[in-house]
């Protein structure tokens, strides 16, 4: 898997409140761990080309969490974009309903979906929504 999506019939759009002001957040102080896993996180995306380097007026910063195994997990700070979001209405299928669907059958399979978030095609005319600042630079996926 590399690259942004293929152009799908379906893309996400982002749409935000008429009116609603970008909020300018800063970038959070990253320890040097964290600055060497940005870096490192940020080569390999760039590599598999699941962003492009950017100039928005407005970006997410970045922050890390710990995983399981003891590393760093880099996430975007997306809250205040989220806080002007306008909410889908689209419903949550019942899982009693999904579990009635699979009646009958004999044969399951599990898949990987880790880099699925990477396989969400975003609308072009919301891309720079979805930029994040890294210490370096700016960039959107």
């Amino acid at each position: 898997m590399s690259g942004l999506p293929p152009e799908r019939p379906q893309v996400h759009k982002i749409d935000v409140e008429p009116g609603a002001q970008r909020t300018v957040r800063i970038q959070w102080r990253l320890t040097q761990p964290e600055l060497t896993q940005l870096r490192s996180q940020l080569d390999y995306l760039l590599e598999k080309g699941f962003f492009r380097p950017s100039t928005p007026p407005f970006a997410a910063p970045i922050l890390f969490t710990p995983n399981k195994n003891g590393g760093l997990r880099m996430c975007i700070d997306y809250r205040a974009l989220n806080h002007r979001t306008i909410r889908s209405s689209y419903p949550i299928p019942r899982t009693d309903d999904l579990l009635y669907q699979l009646r009958g059958a004999r044969f399951f399979s599990k898949i990987d979906v880790r880099g699925g978030y990477h396989q969400i095609q975003v609308f072009a005319d919301d891309c720079h929504k979805t930029a994040f600042r890294p210490v370096m630079a700016a960039t959107s996926t």
